[in-house]
């Protein structure tokens, strides 16, 4: 046995050891399926203005991004965003929904729109946090 320390690895490891432990995780979940999601705008020219990425998984949306174009901030798209994406969960059978944010990012937004801080890991990168912050879908 020789154990060994990579400064840069290969994508190849890190892809293998990926694929090893989500075949483990799936012999043991009791949900075989995990559905991408997204939501994009786009303006007259064809150019994506604001947009969220997602899955859903179980009784979970868990959200990846969520992105309105700074011309756009405080015209109520991200809300209208975040609605659509949770309208489009619970059609899946979705009744909860996780995502995080950085300190600069929007906590107050989400906080508004329901989602509820369940963890705060401080110390993010060095001096910053992230928000773990979680909603029930009704």
């Amino acid at each position: 046995m020789k154990i060994e320390i990579f400064d840069e690895p290969e994508q190849g490891l890190i892809d293998f050891l990926d694929k090893k432990i989500a075949e483990f995780n799936w012999a043991h979940w009791e949900v075989s399926e995990r559905k991408p999601l997204a939501i994009q705008i786009k303006d007259d020219k064809g150019n994506v203005i604001a947009g969220s990425s997602a899955r859903t998984f179980g009784n979970w949306l868990l959200i990846n991004t969520l992105w309105v174009d700074e011309s756009l901030r405080g015209k109520q798209i991200g809300r209208q965003i975040l609605n659509e994406l949770e309208n489009a969960a619970k059609a899946r059978g979705c009744n909860l929904s996780l995502l995080d944010t950085l300190h600069f990012q929007a906590m107050p937004f989400y906080k508004k729109q329901g989602y509820k801080t369940e963890w705060v890991q401080e110390h993010y990168p060095k001096t910053g946090c992230k928000y773990y912050m979680v909603k029930e879908l009704k």
